[in-house]
């Protein structure tokens, strides 16, 4: 079944859940791979503001992140008063689905608005697939 409502994209990363869970929930360094709100800025009050490469728009996301889950809540608008849930993601280390202690798989899940058109939905689908291999090469990056 082709789920209509929500779009989710998963990738093995070779480093521990916990440095991919630190890479997911900065605001800062999201804007290293969010490209729907691309060079993010702190504005205040757990809010980071970034750059579309799509369109160009300022887009504006607030982060709560659950570490004892490893989960993390993302609410997204064009402005800090119009900030809605919008995505999620979640870092599963690597031991629960079989793999190796260092490694984990992180997924993004994003629902589709009521308002979304056909063409904004397979683009925020279509980017999702991209960003992971940006997560994935940024963790392993990382020297931790």
């Amino acid at each position: 079944m082709i789920d209509p409502h929500c779009h989710t994209s998963s990738i093995k990363v070779n480093k521990p859940a916990e440095v991919v869970f630190d890479l997911m929930s900065d605001g800062v360094k999201q804007g290293g791979w969010a490209w729907g709100s691309f060079d993010r800025e702190d504005v205040g009050d757990g809010v980071f503001a970034g750059t579309s490469v799509f369109n160009g728009a300022r887009t504006f996301v607030r982060l709560d992140a659950d570490r004892s889950r490893l989960l993390v809540d993302y609410d997204v608008g064009q402005s800090k008063s119009a900030l809605r849930f919008r995505n999620s993601a979640r870092v599963l280390p690597g031991a629960t689905l079989g793999h190796e202690a260092d490694s984990c798989v992180v997924t993004l899940m994003t629902w589709r608005l009521a308002d979304q058109d056909d063409d904004g939905w397979t683009q925020i689908s279509t980017v999702h697939e991209a960003e992971m291999y940006l997560i994935r090469g940024l963790a392993e990056r990382d020297p931790k």
